[in-house]
């Protein structure tokens, strides 16, 4: 491999490789063989350049040395079929500035050629356009395409004798395509960034070595380590080790799950703990995170309803183009202002414009912790009237705590509380932990007073603290099975536990009810202020639906603002709720968290899943909020409202901007070459202007 020192400082070179000799994915290769050398630090290549950066160790390795390695690089690693299969990626370095510098030297070489050369690599350029335009016309049965309007107007300007027209309408056609090309991939890689993209080094072992690459240079089959705290850079298999990782990017899930030897993970997660050697099955390009992104773009199932329309009106306005055309030809007789409508259509920016505004859509609600997994539903966000709340988990934590202590008459809430977690903190069951909790909030030390503990299942738990029995647990438990007397203040808590849905722990001493304990799972506190937001952007009615008593729904419900709840259902009550609501003409948003909101989830028009969801709900859910609770909610019904008005609003710009160039041209008021210059400048511009932020 031929390659040339082009510019030296201290620990840093850049050196250029001869791009006749060997192809990008060589380029690659080397780029992977170079990283694991000893005192390499970081090592990029550009392919469109033929050029490598390198940073180094100079008390390790010298620039002589590296030239070297260079040098050492010949067909036996650069033609190995393995090898060159293992790279699984070609980055992509384009820029529009550069694709339009190549482009004009390219012609403008071209110009310089022969007369007859030039028309014989002009005709290799036509002939592709006017196959693909033919193949489309007999495959899809569409006689009116975008591509037929650029091979007919090619065409007329070569059978006219207008080479040069024909020279440029070929490069600005090419030039076009190259930037749109590069604008959507751009806009598929900021999306992928969002999830899986790393600028820590990768460290694999080679032999019973370990290396540091760029991540850049990692292949096919490399032994990754990947230690806690760090994001895994691939998909890939688990040789060896054990951890949890945390796979909110990809599930939606909120716990880390278990992997260890022969378990998958995938590029974009975390490992928060353990350590793993992962042998690599793809990466960048070809991970889990970036088939799901072109999934979502490519399905038509789950394109906006906004972007499917702007495609839709975008191949019933080509007609309109050939219309226009022949009715200026057969007015003017001017083959000039004929080629000058055929140079301007509507169907490239809004075909790219709307797509690449949906995935940049999807990267900003990644960005703020929402997995939205197709454009559609964050329209359907957008439009929804109704919003159905689970109450569990969803508008409250699913954390029980400790709202009220009930001391009986000759012990104090402190002696009641301190002594409950004393002997809960034994057994860590949801109600325990909130009296474990509430003691430690309130400094309560509660050292080890107790003899043996027993837990009772369904019931609760029996000991003795200096001799005298202790018991905390159920009713059940405390009166009918210990026979503790029972007071009237009793009966009027419970009557009040009722009415707020709070659960009661009982505590006895020595014979004696000693105190209750009211516990409950409060309403999440930015609930009201989501609710109303929710309000302010259109939305009619916020449901709760529960399987919980009528106490705990009604208190829920009030303290968040709710217009209606549903106590005491089952599953299959919350899909009812939903069909009627979708059956008076309302799209619903169904949030939930658990297994039994799963039906309902996958009934509504979209489903969306709270953090900490189950993975089931996670899997069923068309959006998950891995961060940022409910507060996340009115972002995604704003994202999605936004998304719908950049589309539209580019769509107007797309028609007006159009119209005037095609009106010019038809009056003689541009040339061609001009008309497919300001078509072409508006397509990027707005597609552009597609990718930027939604949200202020």
């Amino acid at each position: 491999m031929t390659a040339v020192i082009h510019h030296a400082l201290p620990g840093r070179i850049r050196v250029h490789y001869n791009m006749r000799e060997i192809s990008p994915r060589q380029a690659i290769l080397a780029q992977s063989l170079i990283a694991v050398q000893d005192g390499i630090t970081d090592i990029s290549v550009n392919t469109n350049i033929g050029s490598y950066l390198i940073l180094f160790d100079s008390s390790v390795i010298s620039q002589s040395e590296i030239e070297n390695l260079f040098k050492a690089l010949g067909s036996k690693y650069l033609e190995d079929e393995k090898l060159l299969e293992a790279v699984s990626q070609i980055p992509i370095t384009e820029s529009i500035m550069s694709i339009f510098i190549s482009t004009m030297i390219d012609y403008f070489f071209k110009k310089m050629l022969p007369l007859p050369v030039r028309k014989l690599l002009l005709f290799k350029n036509i002939v592709p356009r006017v196959l693909d335009a033919l193949g489309i016309c007999l495959t899809e049965a569409k006689i009116f395409s975008t591509q037929m309007l650029d091979a007919t107007a090619l065409t007329v300007a070569s059978l006219t004798g207008n080479t040069n027209t024909a020279s440029s309408i070929s490069m600005l056609l090419q030039m076009g395509e190259s930037i749109e090309d590069v604008t959507k991939r751009a806009s598929y890689g900021n999306l992928a960034h969002k999830l899986l993209i790393s600028d820590e080094p990768v460290h694999i072992l080679e032999g019973n070595e370990e290396k540091s690459i760029p991540a850049t240079a990692l292949k096919k089959d490399d032994l990754v380590i990947v230690r806690e705290g760090s994001m895994i850079p691939c998909d890939g298999t688990v040789e060896r080790g054990e951890g949890m990782v945390n796979q909110a990017s990809i599930t939606g899930e909120s716990l880390p799950v278990e992997k260890k030897e022969g378990s998958g993970v995938f590029a974009g997660t975390i490992l928060s703990e353990g350590e793993l050697v992962i042998r690599t099955r793809s990466t960048g390009r070809d991970t889990k995170v970036q088939n799901i992104i072109q999934m979502i773009d490519n399905s038509q199932n789950l394109k906006a309803n906004v972007q499917r329309r702007s495609e839709l009106l975008a191949e019933k306005i080509v007609p309109l183009n050939f219309a226009l055309a022949g009715l200026t030809w057969l007015f003017t007789r001017n083959m000039t202002k004929t080629m000058s409508t055929l140079m301007v259509d509507y169907s490239c920016a809004m075909k790219l414009a709307a797509p690449i505004a949906v995935l940049s859509a999807m990267k900003e609600a990644a960005s703020l912790g929402i997995s939205v997994k197709g454009g559609k539903y964050l329209e359907e966000c957008a439009e929804a009237q109704t919003v159905i709340f689970d109450k569990t988990g969803t508008l409250t934590y699913a954390n029980p705590v400790v709202e009220k202590i009930h001391a009986m008459k000759g012990f104090t809430e402190d002696f009641v509380l301190q002594t409950a977690a004393c002997l809960e903190e034994h057994f860590p069951h949801p109600l325990g932990r909130a009296v474990v909790a509430h003691a430690e909030e309130k400094g309560l030390f509660h050292p080890e007073m107790h003899s043996k503990v027993e837990y009772i299942v369904a019931h609760g738990i029996a000991s003795t603290i200096e001799g005298k029995k202790v018991r905390i647990g159920s009713a059940h438990f405390i009166f009918d099975d210990e026979k503790i007397p029972n007071n009237d203040e009793v009966k009027s808590i419970q009557a009040e536990s009722l009415k707020t849905g709070q659960s009661l722990l009982y505590l006895s001493y020595d014979g004696f009810l000693a105190g209750v304990i009211a516990i409950g799972d409060p309403v999440r506190p930015e609930a009201k202020d989501v609710i109303r937001h929710l309000k302010e952007t259109g939305i009619r009615r916020c449901v709760m639906i529960t399987g919980d008593t009528e106490g705990a729904a009604k208190k829920i419900a009030e303290n968040a603002g709710l217009d209606a709840y549903y106590a005491q259902a089952l599953p299959e009550d919350k899909v009812s709720l939903i069909e009627k609501e979708k059956s008076l003409g309302n799209k619903v948003i169904m949030l939930g968290d658990g297994i039994n909101d799963a039906p309902a989830l996958s009934a509504a028009d979209v489903g969306i899943a709270i953090e900490g969801s189950s993975s089931i709900a996670s899997d069923t859910a068309d959006i998950v909020l891995t961060e940022g609770g409910l507060n996340s909610v009115a972002v995604t019904r704003e994202l999605g409202q936004e998304l719908v008005r950049k589309i539209n609003e580019n769509n107007a710009f797309i028609i007006e901007v159009n119209s005037l160039l095609l009106l010019l041209g038809v009056f003689g008021l541009i040339s061609p070459q001009l008309a497919a210059i300001l078509h072409n400048s508006t397509t990027v511009g707005i597609s552009v202007k597609a990718m930027r932020g939604l949200l202020k």
